[in-house]
């Protein structure tokens, strides 16, 4: 009896296997790899709970923060390949990958998908001297104290896209790692100069007029904030933008894969989702597994550049 397969429009071939007919059966743990409150957190729980009405069991979001996320893949990376433990990806799997926090790469997980990106911004206070990013460059050159920039941790994504942006200035700077918490607290205080976060971090008070937002960091203007140029209209060769998607241990099938890869689509898609992205200023662009793994390969790059530059975080 000849079984047929059903081309995804996700770019994977579904069969009618018993696998596929019974998957999934139970709860599957939803891993993210940050602390609960935060917008990573906050995409991730909507995320899953979208895709358990898709998938008809219940998705469960579980914090595992620790170690800039090494300990969240750590955790998936060693578990069993059944498509019961879905990992909320970020570009974090490459800083950690790269920093050698783990010892595997990236491409130790198979990965379903991206569901959205979005851009680092470089923000000041509202009450800052700089208007843009060109004034603060030449500020720096003649400046008696260095730039201080609050990122979220050591060899986070915030980190090296500070690191990238003043590399590109050419501006010495001192990096403040004080954590997602506190990083925007320190640049509203004046304890920091300036700060690099994902838009979702900034939006709120950029919105507020607490903070300015001088460029992005990526190829484009972004729609939600579309008066804020990047950094690379103003000349400054710095692209570095932050994706979310999911990851599963490696050696999960493919049907299974599958049946998340159109989950994800699906919840990503789905109106309560629109709304958070509107809201938290997220761009909802779903890639597929093929597409994806490409992304990874040009931002792994991209990273490894990026710490190689920095003598202070290769070992």
């Amino acid at each position: 009896m000849k079984v047929s397969c059903t081309a995804l429009v996700l770019g994977f071939a579904l069969c009618a296997s018993p696998a596929a007919a019974q998957y999934p059966e139970r709860a599957i743990e939803f891993v993210i790899p940050f602390d609960a409150g935060g917008s990573a957190d906050i995409e991730g729980r909507l995320l899953a709970e979208e895709m358990s009405a898709v998938l008809g069991v219940t998705v469960a979001p579980v914090n595992r923060p620790g170690a800039g996320g090494a300990l969240a893949y750590s955790y998936v990376n060693d578990a069993e390949p059944d498509g019961y433990t879905v990992m909320w990806t970020s570009t974090s799997i490459l800083t950690i990958t790269n920093l050698g926090n783990v010892p595997f790469g990236f491409d130790a997980l198979d990965h379903i998908g991206r569901v959205e990106h979005q851009p680092l911004v470089f923000a000041v206070g509202a009450d800052s001297p700089w208007s843009d990013i060109e004034s603060l460059a030449l500020e720096c050159a003649g400046r008696d104290r260095p730039i201080q920039i609050a990122n979220s941790g050591t060899g986070s994504t915030t980190h090296l896209g500070a690191l990238a942006i003043m590399r590109a200035i050419g501006c010495e700077a001192v990096h403040l790692p004080i954590g997602t918490r506190r990083r925007n607290a320190t640049v509203l205080s004046g304890e920091a100069d300036a700060m690099v976060a994902p838009l979702t971090g900034a939006l709120s008070l950029y919105r507020a007029n607490r903070l300015k937002v001088l460029a992005t960091l990526s190829a484009q203007r972004n729609a939600i904030i579309p008066d804020v140029p990047t950094a690379l209209e103003h000349g400054f060769d710095v692209e570095f933008d932050l994706f979310r998607g999911l990851s599963v241990p490696k050696g999960t099938p493919a049907d299974v894969r599958a049946r998340l890869a159109d989950a994800m689509t699906r919840a990503g898609s789905s109106e309560a989702f629109q709304r958070l992205a509107d809201d938290l200023g997220l761009t909802v662009a779903p890639l597929t597994m093929g597409p994806f793994e490409a992304l990874l390969q040009r931002e792994n790059d991209r990273v490894r550049s990026i710490i190689q530059s920095d003598g202070t975080l290769t070992r």
